[in-house]
C-alpha cells in the first residue's frame, strides 16, 4: 500500500511538468572587494606622493560591493556506450567513460569518477593466454659522458701542437709562392668555419640511454629470462645536447617617436633590442623577440606643440557654361559667346593651420579630417544685352552745322533714331545714331505754318477772289523747339495766299489735301522726290454768269521734295580699347603702395559715307561727333600669390628585390592662392616639380649557408661497449654542421639578419648511420640521363651495390634498396584556365586627380570602351598550380566591354515663332519642341511634355495698331442719276480705291494684304450724295466729331457734334443747309474712352547664348478701348509705365541643371585572400543632380577579381603507427610528414604537392607516444575542449572570467591491474565569451534526466531512474538506494521491488590502498591549467540476477553514507 501510493504521488508530479530533485533559491552573497591605488609618474611608473596625483584628479575608490556566487558542482556528461571487451577470451574489461563539461567552481561539489567498469567474457581461451611483453622505456635526457683523466706526459700531444708542429714542418719544404699562400689561408678559413666553434651555437653531443624490461601482465617487472623470443633493442643513442637560447639584457629605451605636445595627437613610440648570445640547440626553448617597443609621449621642456591640419581652398576658377550643354546641343561646337548659368571649380588642399598663411606649405591630405570643402558651385556670366533702336525719324529741317559760328553756307539736314534697350557696355556698343545730308539754304530760325485763316474776298464782296492769312510760329530748326518771333525777324515771314470764294453761279471746289509723303527719301538722277495734292469738284457752274471748274489736270498739284541728293553720312564708332594708365590723376585706394589710378579709353571715330566708307572727316559735321577719349577707373593691381613648396615626397626607403631596380620619382608642388589681375604679377609657370629619386639599393638579401656534415659521432665506447656493433665501430649516430648567414654576394653577415629576413634556419645536426660489416652498401646516385626534348619521354639515375653487398640475398630487395630511379622530362609548357566571374567592364583610368588627390576640373570618362577581366590561373604539365607570370604578365584573361554611354532626352529644335494672334495691340506668340528620343542609361531627363510628347514656349508680343494703315485716294466725279442735262446737279454717287499700306516713318510705301489693317477702321470707298446745283449752297465735308465727356457718357447726358461751313453762298432768297450735326454719345457705339493695360508676366526667356541662369520676363502696355479691342498706344495718355515692363527672373525651368559630380574613384583596394578574393574601388556623389540634370550613375563601386597567386602550405600527413623497435609495447616513436602543397586558396580541397623550396624547407615531425602493453592501465587521450560557460545569476553574467573545460579518463584493461590505474585529469582554461546555461529534469512516465539548455544530458538515463522511484522516500537526503554489495530488483514495470545481494568479484572501495579511481578539482577557474588529485569517488558494478534487467547505477558523492530504506 506504501509502495502504490508513493508511486501515484509521482505520477501527479510527472504530470505537472518538470520535477526537481533539490530546491535551491542561493543567488549569492554580497562582499567587498578591495584593490590598491597609488600615484605613480607616467615616465617610468616610479612611486610618487598621493597628493600630486590628488592635485590633478580625485583618487579613485578603493572598494565596492559584489557578489559571491553559490558553490556551483563538477557538472559531466552521460556515459559513452560500453567498449569492447578487453580481451577476445578469458576475463576482461569493458570501459565507458564520460567528459568534464563544467568544473566545479567556489566550493561546489567535486567531479565524480570519468570511468565505469564492468567484467566480460567472450569465451574461454584455447592453449596458454600470452603473459609476458618486453617493454620499452622512454630515452633519458641527454647527457655528456665523463671526462677522461687528463693526459700524461707520455700521451699524444694536444692538438694545437700538432698544427702547429705541421705547419713548421711544411715552411722547411720551401717558400710557397703568393697564390698558393693564398689558396693555403682561404682553405683555412674555410675550414675554420666548418667547425664554427662559436660561443653562439656550441653544440655538443651527448647521448641519452632507456631500458628495456620484460613485464607480466599483471604490471609486474621480471626478468629478461622470460622474454626470450624478442630480440633486444638498442639502449644507448647519440643525442645533441639541449642549450636554450641565451640573450643579453634590453638595451636603454631609444628616443620617441612623437616630438610635439598635444593629447589629441597619437602617441608615439620607441624602441629598445637585446643582443643574441647563443642560439638554441637539441630542443631547447626558443629565442624570445630581440626588439620590443611602447607607446611614449616626449618629455622634458620646451616640447613644441603639434601641428594642427585644416582644409583651404584656391580661388574659383573661371565660369563655365559648355559643361552644361546637352548633348545635342549644337553650342558644343563653338562655345564662344555663351553666357548664363555655369559652373566653377576650385581645388582643396591640407595645410598646416598654425602657421604662418603665406609661409605654410600643402601637406599630405591625409593629415585632415573631417569633411572636404566643395570644389563645384553654379555660378553666372552676364549676357550681353544687345542694343535696340527705334526706326529712323523724319529727316529735319536744313540748318547749320553750328548756328552761333555761320561760317559755311552750306547746310545739313538730320534725321535721329533713340535706343530703346541699353546694350551691355554703354551706348558706344550701338549703331549711329544720328544720319545728316548736305542741303541748301541753311537756317536756324525759320517760321513754321500752323494753318491759314478762312479765304476773305477782296474790296467787301462776298465772293470772288480774296486772301488766306496764314497763321504762324517761330521755330529753331534744330530740335523743332518754339521760340520768340524776336529769333525770326531775319527769315521770310511767309505772305497771304490767294484764294477765290465761289459765287452762286460759280464753280465750287473742295480746299485742298496734304501735301502727301515725299516719294523718295532723297533725290538722284534716276529718281527725285514728288509730292501731291488734289481737290475735288462739289458743285458746277450755272450755264452763263458763273466761273466754269477747271480741268480735271488742274485739280491735282505735283512739286518736288527732298531735292538733297542721296548723300548720306554718319559718324561711325569702333570699340573702346583697354582701360590704360594716365599718369596725370590718380586715386588712392588706401595707405598702401598700390594705388587704384584714373585712366583712359580711346576708340576709332571716322567719317562714313554710306554705301560708299570712310571719308574725310570735315564731311561729317562737328557737333554730333561721338568722344574718342573718356576717362576710366583702373582696376587695383593684383598680384600672384602662391605657397611655398611642399616637401619633396619621400622616396621609397626600402630597398629593391632583385638585381631590376627601378628609379622612382618624387614630386613637389605648390597652390595659387590668388590669381594675378589687372597687369599684376603674373603667377609663376612651374606649379609642380618632378625629380628621379636616387637609385634605391639592391636589397642585400640574406640566405643561410650550409656547410660539410662532420663526421658520423657515435656513442663513446665505454658506455656502449656491451652493445651490438660496438665491437665494428658501427651504428647510429649524430652528426653536425656549421651554418653561416651570407649576404647574396656571398660575403658574411650577422646571424641575426638571417633570423630576420633568411628562410627557415636549416638543421644543424642529423642522424647518421655507420654502416657495420653485415649493412648494405650502395654508391651514390649517378646523374640522370639526358632527355630528348622537352615534355617527351623519361630519364633515369642509377647506383649499385658495392662489395660483399653485392652477394646478400637482403641487399638484392629492389623494394628496400631500389638501384634505379624514373622520372618524367621537365616541361615547360603551360595551360590557363579561368576562374570565377568577369569583373565589371572597367574603362581606362584618366586624368582624375591631381598632385594632392583631390579631384580637378575637367570631364571623367563616364562610358565607352572598357574592359572586363577574368582572373586565371596557370598549370604546369602535371596539372599542378604555378604563377600565373608563367601563362601571361599580369594574371588576366582580358575582354573588351562597352560601358553604355548616357544618352540624354533629345528634342527638336526650336520651331519658328508663331504669328502674333493680334495684328493690333498685345498678343502672344508661340513656339514649341518635340520629343524626337527618350532618355536612357541615365541621361538627362525630358521636361514635362504635354500628351503630344511636345514643350511650348509661350511669350508676348505686340503689334504696333500704325503699322498698317488704310490709304483712300481722292474721291472719283459725281456720277449723277436722272441727269438734268442742263443744270449737271441731282443725286450722285463718288467712289474712290481704298488700299491697305506699310505705314513707316516717311508715310505709307507698300500695299499689303488688306486683313493686316483693322476692318473697322476701313475708311468709305463709296458714298451717295446730292451734287449741288448752280446757285446752291455748298458746304465743306464734316469735320470730325467732337470727343464726347467721359462724365457725361457713363450717365447717358453727352451729345456729340461736327460742323461743316459753307464754300459757295447760295442766291439771294436761298438758305444753306444745317452746317452743325448732334448725336447723342452711346458708350462703345459712337463714343469710346481708352485705357491703358499691362499684360500678365511672360515667362523666363534666356539669352541666345545661355543654358540657364537669370533671364528676362516682359509684360506688354496696351491700350485698350473700353469695348475691349486693342488700339494703338496714341489714344492713351501717356503713364510712365515703361521701367516696369522688364524685370530679371530666375525661375522655374530656367534653374541651372546640376548634373551628377561624384568624387575620383579611389584606386583599387586589395583584399585578396583567395581565389575568389575581389578589389574594390568606391566614389562618393558630391553634388546632387538638381532640375533635368543628369542623374548620377547608379554604379558607386567595381570590382576586379584578385589575381590568383598559388597559396603555399604546409601540410600534414596522417600519423604513422607507434613503432617500438621490433618489441611488443613502451615507449616509442610514430611520425608524420610536413609536405609542401599549393592550391589556389579557395578552401574547396584540391591541392597539389610542390617543390619543397616554395614551402621554405620540409621537416618531419615525431612524437613520441605510449605503446600500450597488455594489461596497462592508462589514461585516454583529452576530451575537446568544453564551450565556454560564464558565472551566471538568473541568466546574467557575473564579473568572473569564463571558462571551459577538458578531461581524461581511464581505461583499464585486466580486473587485477585497477589499482595501478592513473588518476583521472582534467584542465580548465580561461575563455573569452561564455553562455550562461540552466539544468531542469526532464521525464516521461519511464525516463527521468537532467539536461542543460543547450540540449546536453548531464545524468544519463540509468541512474535517472533509481531517483525516479525514490522521489517519495521520507529520508533527510531525499535520496533511496540499495546498500553497499546490494543491487535494486525492479518489477517489469519498473518499480523497485527489493534489493539483492551482488555476486560478483569485490571491488575495492574507498579506503584501501588500492583505492578507486581519483578525480581532479579546480581550486581557481580563471587559472589556465591545473592537474591536481581530486577526492575519491564511488562505483558500484551490478549482475543480472532473477528476472530483473541489467541496470548499472551510478551516484553522485554524498556527504554522508546514503542508508538502506523501506518501500
Amino acid at each position: 500500500e506504501v509502495s502504490k501510493s508513493c508511486f501515484k504521488e509521482i505520477n501527479t508530479f510527472i504530470q505537472q511538468g518538470c520535477i526537481k530533485l533539490f530546491k535551491s533559491d542561493c543567488e549569492g552573497e554580497e562582499g567587498i572587494q578591495t584593490r590598491e591605488v597609488n600615484c605613480v609618474l607616467k615616465a617610468d611608473s616610479s612611486a610618487a606622493d598621493n597628493a600630486i596625483c590628488e592635485y590633478f584628479e580625485p583618487k579613485p575608490r578603493q572598494e565596492q560591493a559584489c557578489l559571491i556566487p553559490c558553490p556551483q558542482d563538477c557538472v559531466v556528461t552521460e556515459f559513452t556506450p560500453w567498449t569492447t571487451c578487453s580481451k577476445t577470451c578469458g576475463l576482461g574489461l569493458q570501459n565507458r567513460v564520460r567528459s568534464i563539461v563544467a568544473p566545479p567552481l567556489f566550493g561546489g561539489l567535486p567531479c565524480p569518477n570519468l570511468t565505469e567498469f564492468q567484467t566480460c567474457a567472450p569465451r574461454a581461451c584455447e592453449g596458454r593466454e600470452m603473459v609476458f611483453s618486453l617493454k620499452v622505456g622512454g630515452w633519458s635526457e641527454c647527457k655528456l659522458p665523463s671526462l677522461p683523466p687528463p693526459p700524461t706526459s707520455s700521451a699524444a700531444p694536444s692538438r694545437t701542437a700538432r698544427q702547429a708542429r705541421r705547419r713548421k714542418g711544411k715552411e722547411r719544404k720551401g717558400n710557397r709562392d703568393p697564390e698558393m699562400r693564398e689558396l693555403i689561408k682561404s682553405k683555412r678559413n674555410r675550414n675554420k668555419l666548418n667547425r664554427l666553434e662559436d660561443e653562439l651555437w656550441n653544440m655538443e653531443i651527448g647521448y641519452q640511454s632507456r631500458q628495456v624490461v620484460c613485464v607480466h601482465r599483471n604490471g609486474s617487472t621480471v626478468s629478461l629470462r622470460l622474454c626470450p623470443h624478442w630480440s633486444l633493442p638498442e639502449t644507448f643513442q647519440s643525442c645533441l645536447m639541449t642549450k636554450d637560447c641565451v640573450v643579453s639584457e634590453w638595451s636603454v629605451w631609444g628616443s620617441c617617436s612623437k616630438t610635439c605636445s598635444d593629447p589629441s595627437v597619437p602617441q608615439g613610440t620607441r624602441s629598445r633590442s637585446r643582443q643574441l648570445i647563443r642560439l638554441p640547440t637539441g630542443g631547447g626553448s626558443e629565442c624570445p623577440q630581440l626588439e620590443e617597443s611602447q607607446a611614449c609621449e616626449p618629455e622634458g621642456d620646451g616640447v613644441p606643440p603639434c601641428a594642427t591640419y585644416a582644409w583651404r581652398t584656391t580661388e574659383w576658377n573661371e565660369c563655365r557654361v559648355d559643361a552644361l550643354l546637352s548633348q545635342q546641343d549644337r553650342r558644343r561646337g563653338n562655345q564662344t559667346g555663351l553666357c548664363g548659368g555655369g559652373v566653377q571649380s576650385r581645388e582643396v588642399y591640407c595645410f598646416q593651420a598654425n602657421a604662418e598663411l603665406l609661409t605654410s606649405k600643402p601637406v599630405d591630405v591625409q593629415l585632415c579630417k573631417g569633411t572636404t570643402l566643395s570644389t563645384t558651385q553654379l555660378c553666372h556670366i552676364p549676357c550681353p544685352v544687345e542694343c535696340e533702336v527705334s526706326p529712323w525719324g523724319a529727316w529735319g529741317p536744313c540748318t547749320f552745322e553750328n548756328c552761333d559760328e555761320r561760317v559755311v553756307k552750306k547746310g545739313v539736314k538730320f534725321r535721329r533714331r533713340t535706343i530703346t534697350n541699353y546694350p551691355t557696355g554703354g551706348e558706344g556698343n550701338c549703331p549711329h545714331l544720328v544720319e545728316v545730308i548736305p542741303c541748301d539754304d541753311p537756317s536756324c530760325f525759320s517760321w513754321q505754318l500752323v494753318k491759314l485763316e478762312e479765304c476773305i474776298p477782296e474790296e467787301d464782296m462776298d465772293c470772288g477772289e480774296g486772301t488766306q492769312t496764314p497763321q504762324v510760329r517761330c521755330i529753331k530748326s534744330e530740335g523743332i523747339k518754339h521760340c520768340s518771333g524776336q529769333m525770326c525777324v531775319d527769315e521770310v515771314y511767309p505772305s497771304s495766299v490767294p484764294c477765290v470764294v465761289p459765287c452762286p453761279k460759280d464753280c465750287a471746289l473742295s480746299l485742298w489735301t496734304e501735301w502727301s509723303t515725299c516719294s523718295q527719301t532723297c533725290s538722284s538722277k534716276t529718281a527725285e522726290g514728288k509730292q501731291m495734292r488734289t481737290r475735288a469738284i462739289l458743285a458746277y457752274n450755272a450755264g452763263e454768269g458763273g466761273s466754269s471748274c477747271p480741268n480735271t489736270s488742274t485739280l491735282q498739284e505735283v512739286r518736288n521734295c527732298n531735292e538733297h541728293p542721296c548723300i548720306v553720312y554718319h559718324w561711325q564708332t569702333g570699340p573702346w580699347g583697354q582701360c590704360v594708365e594716365d599718369t596725370t590723376t590718380s586715386i588712392n585706394s588706401s595707405s598702401k603702395k598700390s594705388t587704384c589710378t584714373v585712366g583712359v579709353q580711346t576708340r576709332k571715330v571716322i567719317c562714313v559715307k554710306v554705301n560708299v566708307g570712310q571719308v574725310p572727316p570735315k564731311k561729317c559735321p562737328e557737333a554730333p561727333r561721338p568722344e574718342s577719349v573718356r576717362p576710366c577707373l583702373l582696376p587695383c593691381k593684383r598680384d600672384c600669390i602662391v605657397t611655398p613648396f611642399s616637401e619633396w615626397t619621400e622616396c621609397p626607403t626600402s630597398c629593391e628585390t632583385g638585381t631590376n631596380a627601378q628609379k622612382n620619382k618624387q614630386f613637389r608642388y605648390r597652390m595659387i592662392i590668388q590669381m594675378s589681375a589687372n597687369g599684376g604679377q603674373e603667377c609663376p609657370d612651374v606649379l609642380y616639380e618632378e625629380k628621379e629619386c636616387a637609385t634605391p639599393s639592391v636589397c642585400p638579401g640574406y640566405r643561410w649557408k650550409t656547410h660539410k656534415w662532420r663526421k658520423c659521432q657515435l656513442v663513446p665506447w665505454s658506455i656502449r661497449r656491451d652493445s651490438k656493433g660496438a665491437q665494428e665501430n658501427c651504428g647510429a649516430g649524430v652528426q653536425t654542421r656549421a651554418i653561416s648567414c651570407r649576404q647574396l654576394d656571398g660575403t658574411v653577415a650577422d646571424v641575426v639578419q638571417c633570423l630576420k629576413f633568411a628562410s627557415s634556419m636549416p638543421v644543424m645536426s642529423q642522424p647518421c648511420q655507420l654502416l657495420c660489416r653485415d649493412d648494405c652498401q650502395l654508391s651514390n646516385w649517378s646523374k640522370f640521363s639526358p632527355c630528348t626534348s622537352d615534355c617527351v619521354g623519361v630519364r633515369t639515375r642509377r647506383r649499385a651495390l658495392v662489395g660483399k653487398s653485392k652477394k646478400k640475398d637482403k641487399c638484392k630487395n629492389g623494394q628496400m634498396f631500389p638501384l634505379s630511379e624514373t622520372q618524367y622530362c621537365p616541361c615547360d609548357k603551360y595551360n590557363a584556365q579561368p576562374v570565377g566571374n568577369w569583373s565589371d567592364c572597367i574603362l581606362p583610368e584618366g586624368r582624375v586627380e591631381s598632385a594632392v588627390g583631390m579631384k580637378v576640373q575637367g570631364d571623367v570618362k563616364e562610358c565607352g570602351q572598357g574592359y572586363r577581366y577574368q582572373a586565371m590561373v596557370c598549370y604546369d604539365q602535371d596539372n599542378k598550380l604555378v604563377e600565373t607570370s608563367r601563362c601571361n604578365s599580369h594574371g588576366y584573361i582580358e575582354e573588351a566591354c562597352i560601358v553604355p554611354c548616357p544618352s540624354d532626352c533629345k528634342l527638336s529644335e526650336w520651331s519658328n515663332w508663331s504669328r502674333c494672334s493680334k495684328s493690333c495691340g498685345s498678343g502672344v506668340k508661340v513656339r514649341s519642341k518635340w520629343l524626337r528620343e527618350k532618355p536612357y542609361n541615365g541621361g538627362r531627363p525630358c521636361p514635362k511634355l504635354d500628351h503630344l510628347n511636345q514643350v511650348y514656349e509661350v511669350v508676348p508680343c505686340v503689334s504696333d495698331c500704325s503699322q498698317y494703315i488704310w490709304v483712300a485716294e481722292p474721291w472719283s466725279v459725281w456720277k449723277v442719276s436722272n441727269v438734268d442735262l442742263k443744270e449737271n446737279c441731282g443725286e450722285g454717287v463718288q467712289t474712290r480705291r481704298v488700299r491697305c499700306m506699310l505705314n513707316t516713318v516717311d508715310g505709307p510705301t507698300d500695299a499689303v494684304e488688306d486683313y493686316l489693317c483693322d476692318p473697322e477702321e476701313m475708311p468709305q470707298g463709296t458714298r451717295e450724295s446730292r451734287l449741288p446745283c448752280p446757285e446752291d449752297c455748298v458746304l465743306s465735308d464734316w469735320s470730325p466729331w467732337t470727343p464726347c465727356d467721359l462724365v457725361r457718357i457713363i450717365t447717358n447726358q453727352g451729345d456729340r457734334e461736327r460742323t461743316a461751313f459753307a464754300l459757295r453762298l447760295p442766291k439771294e432768297g436761298e438758305d444753306c443747309p444745317v452746317s452743325m450735326q448732334t448725336e447723342p454719345c452711346l458708350l462703345n457705339r459712337n463714343c469710346f474712352h481708352y485705357s491703358y493695360n499691362i499684360t500678365d508676366w511672360s515667362t523666363c526667356q534666356l539669352s541666345a547664348s545661355a543654358v540657364c541662369g537669370i533671364g528676362l520676363k516682359t509684360r506688354m502696355l496696351d491700350c485698350v478701348r473700353s469695348d475691349g479691342k486693342s488700339v494703338d498706344l496714341k489714344y492713351c495718355e501717356e503713364v510712365c509705365l515703361e521701367s516696369y515692363l522688364r524685370l530679371p527672373c530666375l525661375e522655374g525651368t530656367l534653374n541651372c541643371i546640376v548634373l551628377c559630380g561624384t568624387e575620383a574613384q579611389t584606386h583599387f583596394s586589395v583584399l585578396c585572400l583567395n581565389s575568389s578574393g575581389k578589389m574594390w574601388r568606391r566614389r562618393t556623389v558630391v553634388e546632387a543632380s538638381q532640375g533635368d540634370g543628369r542623374p548620377c550613375p547608379s554604379q558607386m563601386e567595381q570590382w576586379k577579381p584578385c589575381p590568383v597567386r598559388p597559396c603555399y602550405r604546409w601540410q600534414y600527413g596522417p600519423w604513422s603507427e607507434c613503432r617500438v623497435e621490433e618489441v611488443v609495447c613502451g615507449v616509442g616513436l610514430r611520425f608524420r610528414n610536413l609536405s609542401c602543397f599549393v592550391s589556389d586558396g579557395s578552401g574547396d580541397g584540391k591541392s597539389s604537392i610542390a617543390e619543397e623550396e616554395l614551402c621554405a624547407g620540409l621537416e618531419q615531425l615525431l612524437q613520441m607516444t605510449l605503446l600500450i602493453c597488455s594489461g596497462d592501465c592508462y589514461l585516454m587521450e583529452w576530451s575537446d575542449w568544453s564551450p565556454c560557460q560564464s558565472v551566471c545569476v538568473k541568466g546574467q553574467r557575473l564579473d568572473f572570467t569564463p571558462v571551459q573545460v577538458r578531461s581524461r579518463a581511464v581505461i583499464a584493461q585486466e580486473p587485477e591491474n585497477i589499482a595501478q590505474c592513473p588518476d583521472q585529469e582534467w584542465q580548465s582554461w580561461p575563455c573569452s565569451i561564455g553562455e550562461c546555461y540552466e539544468y531542469q529534469w526532464m521525464g516521461s512516465p519511464q525516463l527521468i534526466w537532467c539536461q542543460r539548455s543547450d540540449g546536453i544530458n548531464v545524468t544519463g538515463e540509468a541512474e535517472s531512474m533509481i531517483l525516479f522511484v525514490c522521489l517519495c522516500c521520507p529520508l533527510q537526503e531525499g535520496v533511496c538506494m540499495c546498500e553497499e554489495g546490494y543491487t535494486e530488483v525492479l518489477t517489469a514495470k519498473g518499480m523497485l521491488e527489493q534489493c539483492t545481494p551482488i555476486p560478483v568479484l569485490e571491488i575495492p572501495t574507498a579506503g584501501d590502498k588500492k583505492s578507486d579511481v581519483k578525480t581532479s578539482r579546480a581550486i581557481n577557474p580563471t587559472l589556465p591549467t591545473t592537474v591536481q588529485p581530486g577526492r575519491v569517488g564511488r562505483t558500484w558494478y551490478l549482475q543480472p540476477f532473477g528476472p530483473g534487467k541489467l541496470l548499472p547505477i551510478i551516484f553522485p558523492p554524498q556527504k554522508k553514507r546514503p542508508e538502506l530504506c523501506d518501500i
